[in-house]
């Protein structure tokens, strides 16, 4: 039997795209959000899903098929059948941090295909940042024939940024950041990452004080509206509806739904302000992998995160 490439996609709407494009090979669609909750190194294991099962369903009310995971992840016990194996991720954060995964889950599995990354990001002429599936049909194709050649370097890099976001010291992750590699956005998603802990001094992160700045800044008429422009202006977070939905529900403290719309109240506008720390009032029990938000924050001035006593118990 003739070998054919597997590509691994980075969610349904692409697997469908590249299916309707014909191209060439079986997919496996990874359908996961590892950028949130707790997480262990060893993906290949029954701890792994049972894990992601428990925060998927306590968070977002979302019950995780584990047999149907196991058997799209079964393609990976039949390497025989393929020539290569054709990652699809896209710059943001969402990705990145389930691309590094799926790089460990080949890594652990001890398969050593020819490994290639099609991702996405700021193309030619265009200005702002877009994903695989926004990309046009030529622009798709245009991307899988310059696909890259991963490294045992790049395999190293991802394995060991995977372990140490499953592991209780993210300030490990500070070297990759100025690490050169073919992950062009690996640097500004580690640095994304590291700004989503609270800011030492008002006690935001970054996703949150933006979604504050929208409210104040930008005549919001709804929680439907806010949503809109939070997944517009995100940058390189890549979170989808349901993730940034619980964001603005639990900084509902900072405002207040009026007829004629949103408008942040006292204590919004002295979040604004960085009147003081107010990690206490958002504390959205959030876990990144091995740590727990509330346990850290970001310090602009020392560029590193800093063990939290606000939160301490």
């Amino acid at each position: 039997m003739e070998k054919k490439p597997l590509h691994i996609t980075n969610g349904s709407v692409l697997t469908n795209v590249l299916t309707d494009l014909k191209v060439e090979g079986d997919m496996l669609t990874w359908q996961e959000m590892l950028c949130e909750g707790p997480t262990i190194e060893h993906i290949n294991s029954e701890e792994f899903l049972e894990i992601r099962k428990s925060f998927l369903n306590e968070f977002y009310e979302i019950e995780l098929n584990i047999d149907e995971i196991k058997e799209e992840l079964d393609k990976l016990n039949h390497v025989e059948n393929y020539s290569e194996i054709v990652l699809w991720f896209e710059y943001d954060l969402f990705c990145h941090i389930n691309m590094v995964a799926v790089i460990s889950l080949l890594h652990q599995k001890k398969i050593n295909l020819p490994l290639y990354l099609v991702s996405s990001g700021r193309g030619e002429g265009s200005k702002g940042l877009k994903g695989l599936s926004e990309l046009s049909t030529q622009q798709l194709i245009k991307h899988y024939k310059k696909k890259v050649r991963l490294t045992d370097e790049d395999i190293e890099i991802a394995t060991t940024v995977w372990g140490i976001y499953c592991g209780v010291d993210h300030n490990l992750l500070k070297p990759f950041i100025v690490k050169a590699s073919s992950f062009d956005y690996l640097s500004n998603c580690l640095k994304a990452h590291l700004e989503r802990f609270p800011n030492s001094i008002d006690g935001l992160n970054v996703m949150e004080r933006n979604i504050l700045e929208i409210i104040n800044n930008y005549g919001i008429t709804s929680k439907n509206h806010l949503l809109g422009y939070a997944l517009n202006y995100q940058g390189y977070y890549g979170y989808g509806d349901l993730q940034l939905s619980r964001i603005i529900d639990y900084l509902e403290v900072f405002y207040t739904v009026e007829e004629d719309g949103l408008k942040l109240n006292r204590k919004g506008h002295e979040a604004l302000l960085r009147s003081h720390n107010f990690s206490r009032d958002i504390d959205s029990n959030m876990v990144f992998g091995g740590v727990k938000k509330s346990d850290f924050f970001f310090s602009v001035e020392k560029n590193k995160l800093i063990k939290s006593v606000i939160n301490a118990d």
